[in-house]
């Protein structure tokens, strides 16, 4: 069965090209979007560990933002696919323009937490005074690019829907192919400019978002058939509002446990001194860099599963989930070889201290067990349960898995028994690996296979 499964999936050339021709360029956008963040590490950490950790436990305030914007984003991905599968532009349009008005709010708080009050913030991820004083020179400059992320993020979600995600990879490419050569330029002051540091990864970063911001709106308004409406940006439909919600607020629910628990995870090692820190800030740059096909792969069948369901193939989306299933666990396998194959080049590039690399060396072979387990619950959950409106499995599989195992445990090992650094980052990896019986489980009950548009 396994066999023939596999065999099938490989010799559907229609549905590898399909699927691919959407995978890919999202699978390219998050390796991009992945590189400012590894660009910022390894330029920082060339120049002390300190800024290197500081500026990850700062960021850590946009991680929860991006991971929000994601989580509304996704509520718009689920009925916008399946009313684009129907060929619905006006429906499609009032779901962005609810989209847009909600993360206008979640963008301006961000800006006014950050830019207000870095302090508060910063102390909530580290005691130790240095690196709150370098990270709130980095959130008040950074701040400003909070602001308009929400905007761009929604138009970019608009043209990936219209099936263009060449275009959206494109855009990201841009900015940051500019953010890293500005980073280059302003933390050590190449090209005359002054030498700035970690205020110099800040401003780079306010500059490729404004950029960012600028092409994907230029985009938007190129193509007629994805222009987005926006005289109708305060205009509200009572049916289809309710539809949104009730897919927003599992999603939203689970996207905001899933941030602030992978923020906590950062706390905890944060509060076991700066070597622990700095190692856990190069392995989740490693990590994030590594699950870039996984989240393409996660968007393309998010896409590809609810156009299908959309236009009412149910069958055809049970055969192209059990073949996603197979592609999930691949991908998985592969990248937990390349997180061991990276872990050499990795610590050639960044300074740590002798403890610091011994840190990042269990981190990444940890690492490599967690990739496979994210892999499979990343494509399965947010590809598919996510296509069919079964967004509600995902916020409580996160609450029992991380916030009643994993957290508990972390904490406990970091703030009681004082266990070895290692042993808490293994608490903190658990929930992806536990996850995995409990998800394959619920897969096999299709209630994921659903049709949640209208007739208007």
């Amino acid at each position: 069965m396994e066999k023939n499964l596999l065999k099938s999936t490989f010799n559907d050339k229609t549905f590898l090209k399909n699927l691919f021709s959407l995978a890919m360029p999202i699978a390219f956008q998050s390796l991009m979007v992945s590189l400012v963040g590894a660009s910022d590490t390894i330029m920082l950490g060339s120049l002390d560990q300190y800024s290197m950790a500081a500026v990850s436990l700062a960021t850590q305030l946009q991680f929860i933002q991006n991971l929000t914007l994601s989580g509304i984003i996704a509520a718009f991905h689920v009925l916008g696919a399946q009313y684009s599968g129907k060929e619905d532009r006006k429906s499609v349009n009032m779901v962005l323009c609810m989209t847009l008005r909600i993360c206008l709010v979640v963008s301006a708080l961000t800006f006014l937490v950050c830019f207000s009050f870095p302090h508060v913030a910063m102390r909530i991820f580290t005691n130790v005074e240095e690196l709150v004083k370098i990270g709130v020179g980095y959130l008040k400059i950074a701040s400003f690019s909070y602001l308009i992320s929400g905007i761009s993020q929604c138009f970019l979600a608009q043209i990936k829907l219209g099936k263009n995600t060449k275009k959206v990879a494109t855009i990201s490419s841009i900015a940051v192919v500019l953010n890293i050569a500005l980073n280059a330029i302003f933390i050590f002051g190449l090209l005359g400019f002054p030498k700035m540091g970690v205020r110099g990864a800040a401003l780079a970063t306010v500059i490729s978002r404004v950029v960012e911001l600028v092409l994907s709106t230029i985009e938007c308004w190129k193509d007629k058939k994805i222009r987005p409406d926006l005289g109708k940006l305060f205009a509200f439909d009572r049916v289809l509002s309710k539809d949104y919600v009730r897919q927003l607020l599992p999603l939203l629910g689970a996207y905001l446990v899933w941030t602030l628990g992978i923020s906590s995870y950062s706390a905890f090692l944060g509060h076991m001194g700066v070597d622990a820190s700095a190692a856990n800030s190069l392995a989740l740059t490693l990590r994030n860099l590594m699950l870039s096909f996984t989240r393409g792969l996660a968007g393309g069948a998010s896409i590809l599963i609810g156009y299908e369901l959309g236009s009412g193939n149910t069958e055809r989306a049970k055969v192209y989930g059990d073949r996603l299933s197979i592609l999930s666990v691949l991908s998985g396998i592969l990248t937990a070889l390349l997180v061991i194959i990276s872990i050499a080049p990795a610590l050639m590039i960044v300074e740590l201290s002798e403890e610091a690399a011994a840190y990042f060396i269990s981190m990444s072979l940890i690492l490599a067990l967690y990739v496979i387990g994210a892999s499979y619950n990343s494509v399965v959950i947010n590809g598919m349960f996510a296509s069919g409106g079964d967004t509600l499995f995902d916020c409580y599989s996160i609450i029992v898995a991380m916030w009643f195992v994993a957290i508990p445990l972390a904490a406990l090992g970091t703030f009681v028994f004082h266990w070895p650094v290692a042993a808490v980052f293994i608490c903190t990896c658990l929930d992806e690996v536990g996850k995995i019986p409990w998800t394959l489980h619920h897969y096999k009950k299709y209630i994921w296979v659903k049709d949640l548009t209208k007739t208007f």
